[in-house]
């Protein structure tokens, strides 16, 4: 007789695509903002945002160690479980160490909204008890078009809160929307989400394009005169970010199913390789991924 899976998920569940082999553990459903006008990840009405109970998260994880034997990754769901109090993420960690004794590796998203209110210290707990990553969407470093897209957040909220992060410890990967300023603001966006960058240094860094499969209303209701970017637009906004990262050792990704030029690479070893084949595709020299290919 097949056992019932010991997690209850609300659909749709969303999570990074690093996180492919990780167990799915939802701290919350939702988004606690859900008010970017470019997102629909959680605009569904069974995703309203709400913690889940406590007990429920915590019986789960002995269960899930009750039943499968070597979970080495955690991803913790929905789209911000750190707005949770630290005493209840610790209380988390704490149960997958001891149930799941095999786990190496704990993410999840976060806000920078949500760590505000938390100090260094109490994300430093966080990372000893096995908080590892977290996956911090800016989206741009440009304050015009943070406020456009009604982000929540500015150029100085995200740094701060990737500074805390970083002195805790614990990794950062940034991601940033390749062609969300449009054409009016393309090159403010690629100016400023450079000097987000380099003014925090992030472990990791990638780029997805902007799209709408629902449509662009919801968006062009904050938005009215944004217009996208064509590929050579997508291609020339790269070009422009890339050549102002400065860069220690941060892994550089741009590989995302969006976008239309897969780049990898170390900044800054491989800086002047990935600018070359930036530069290839704005020539018509380079191979790119299908249109129908594309996608989210």
């Amino acid at each position: 007789m097949m056992r019932e899976f010991p997690i209850q998920y609300i659909e749709p569940v969303f999570r990074p695509p690093s996180e492919a082999e990780s167990l799915i553990l939802p701290l919350t459903n939702g988004c606690s903002w859900n008010q970017c006008t470019f997102c629909e990840m959680y605009t569904a009405p069974q995703k309203k945002f709400r913690a889940r109970a406590e007990d429920d998260v915590l019986d789960e994880i002995r269960r899930v160690g009750e039943q499968f034997a070597g979970v080495r990754r955690v991803f913790l769901a929905d789209g911000d479980a750190l707005v949770l109090p630290t005493r209840r993420l610790l209380d988390v960690l704490n149960a997958v160490r001891i149930h799941m004794p095999d786990v190496r590796r704990v993410t999840s998203y976060c806000l920078p909204r949500n760590l505000r209110k938390k100090s260094v210290a109490e994300l430093k707990e966080l990372a000893d008890a096995g908080l590892g990553m977290v996956y911090v969407g800016a989206e741009s470093g440009d304050d015009m078009v943070l406020d456009r897209v009604n982000k929540g957040e500015t150029y100085a909220s995200t740094v701060e809160a990737l500074d805390k992060l970083g002195q805790a410890g614990i990794k950062r990967s940034v991601m940033i929307l390749n062609g969300l300023g449009g054409q009016v603001l393309s090159a403010a966006h690629a100016d400023n989400s450079a000097r987000l960058a380099n003014a925090t240094q992030p472990e990791y860094l990638s780029t997805l394009v902007v799209s709408f499969p629902r449509g662009e209303e919801r968006f062009r209701a904050t938005f009215p005169d944004w217009e996208p970017l064509s590929q050579d637009g997508l291609f020339a906004e790269m070009e422009r970010f890339l050549g102002q990262l400065e860069l220690k050792r941060t892994v550089f990704r741009s590989d995302h199913a969006s976008n239309w030029l897969v780049l990898k690479g170390t900044m800054g070893a491989d800086k002047a390789r990935l600018l070359d084949e930036v530069h290839a595709a704005i020539a018509g020299q380079a191979r790119l991924r299908p249109a129908w290919a594309r996608g989210l």
